[in-house]
């Protein structure tokens, strides 16, 4: 029972941290784009309060998963699920990433372009469809 109340934590918070993912960097995209001062800070504030609301989304999905590996430690040996890990540690680089550009948006530094931003936007629903893929489909 222990294991279905992780798993059920671990989906709930793994899609409301991909809800923000999928957000944060269209409002990049917008930031980028933002003509005028008033957008510029509005869409600002409405990325900073996205980033800082989803972190801990992050952090309490890593959490549940632990915990699921925990009660399921023979996961490790095998090849699915050492590639589900590489991708989900590169989604928690893509976060810390977002948050790197947020501080460049709050700086007013950012270099990158709003196509660039629509491209960068893309990462996450790639690793969505390969980690749904690997943990349903176990293919090794």
């Amino acid at each position: 029972m222990t294991y279905l109340w992780l798993k059920a934590l671990h989906i709930i918070f793994i899609t409301s941290w991909f809800a923000g993912l999928f957000y944060l960097p269209r409002l990049f995209v917008n930031l980028a784009m933002a003509e005028t001062n008033e957008t510029y800070q509005h869409l600002l504030t409405m990325a900073n309060k996205l980033y800082r609301f989803v972190t801990p989304f992050m952090f309490l999905s890593i959490g549940f998963g632990l915990g699921m590996f925990h009660l399921n430690p023979g996961l490790w040996g095998i090849g699915w699920f050492k590639a589900k890990l590489a991708l989900v540690t590169t989604l928690i680089i893509y976060h810390f990433v977002c948050g790197h550009y947020l501080k460049k948006f709050i700086t007013n530094r950012s270099a990158k372009t709003h196509v660039y931003f629509r491209y960068f936007n893309e990462y996450p629903v790639l690793v969505l469809f390969a980690v749904v893929i690997l943990v349903v489909v176990k293919p090794f």
